[in-house]
């Protein structure tokens, strides 16, 4: 009877999370469909309850998962969220032991430490590739130059054809002398034009090459030179673990950059055989294009100076080429004659 008594008020006492009674609190313990309560913030206790499995109430947070009722929504969303913050890490991890690796490669190699692989082949077309493109980025800069200075000269050509004209109306005496040199500066004018015309068509050309052609090689051959190092890094990283210790704890780590290797030896080589095709096909390309740009700028050049018009404009219509003022979308001054 004791225990009985003992028992009773704490049975029929509930307490909610605000610290306020129920009404119906016997029912609470009694429903079978309330399950396992999470009552939190109880602290309601006894020993004389130990033998009892149901109808306890335990003190302190209850960490029991809900009976009859499936996982809430953000646990779902914890674990969602938690994948692409752990792939994001991963990847920042593999980054700076990749980073790592390939600066302590470059820097041995630098420092005359380390060795590199090299194909003696394709490295000397590449040396020559870049070689190439400075001399001929050169050209242009200096052909660009002979265009600016042409059309300085044009333009005061025809300032003194007209100025030879003007004279030639007001001296009656020497109107013919004046005529024939107003022709003749104009004509020089005309001429230089037409040349332009050519110059541009050449430099604009070149250009194309240079700054589209190629430059888009030298991007794979930036891609090939870091599959290079990153390539040498793992070997000379594999290499210093073989030397090592072949014990449990090492094992993995060899076993791991061994397959480490193989994926950047592969890589390397297929970056080499694509810079190698890549620059088989740019060589072919490049003979091509300056073949014609050269024959052009030779057969107008020669055409000018000797004062042969009939040949400098049958030039530029074997080019297709429409006479502009340099910068000017306006027609040219032998457009408009």
């Amino acid at each position: 009877m004791d225990e009985e008594v003992h028992r009773s008020p704490a049975a029929e006492i509930s307490v909610t999370s605000n610290g306020e009674l129920e009404e119906s609190h016997e029912d609470v313990f009694r429903d079978p469909s309330y399950g396992d309560l999470n009552l939190s913030e109880s602290h309601i206790s006894s020993g004389s309850f130990a033998s009892m499995t149901e109808g306890i109430i335990a003190s302190g947070p209850y960490k029991g998962t809900m009976q009859g009722q499936p996982q809430s929504g953000p646990v779902v969303l914890a674990d969602d969220l938690k994948n692409p913050a752990m792939e994001k890490l991963d990847l920042v991890r593999k980054w700076s032991i990749n980073t790592y690796k390939c600066t302590r490669q470059i820097l041995s190699e630098k420092l005359g430490r380390g060795s590199r692989t090299v194909d003696l082949e394709l490295e000397g077309q590449i040396e020559v590739l870049r070689d190439n493109k400075r001399k001929y980025e050169h050209v242009v800069k200096l052909t660009q130059t002979l265009a600016n200075q042409l059309t300085q000269m044009m333009q005061t050509q025809r300032q003194l054809g007209d100025a030879f004209a003007d004279l030639g109306l007001k001296s009656p005496e020497l109107h013919e002398e004046f005529g024939y040199n107003a022709d003749t500066q104009k004509l020089l004018s005309k001429n230089g034009e037409t040349l332009l015309g050519a110059i541009n068509f050449f430099i604009a050309s070149v250009n194309t090459l240079v700054d589209k052609t190629i430059e888009d090689t030298m991007i794979n051959i930036k891609q090939y030179e870091t599959a290079r190092v990153e390539f040498d890094a793992y070997r000379t990283d594999l290499e210093e673990l073989n030397l090592g210790p072949r014990d449990a704890t090492t094992l993995p780590k060899i076993e791991y950059s061994q397959q480490q290797f193989q994926i950047h030896r592969e890589k390397y080589e297929k970056m080499r055989n694509d810079v190698s095709i890549k620059l088989k096909f740019l060589e072919e390309n490049k003979v091509k294009v300056l073949h014609n740009q050269l024959i052009l700028f030779h057969n107008a050049i020669a055409a000018y100076y000797a004062g042969n018009q009939q040949q400098l404009d049958q030039t530029l219509k074997q080019f297709n080429i429409k006479l502009k003022m340099p910068g000017g979308d306006t027609p040219s001054w032998l457009e408009e004659h």
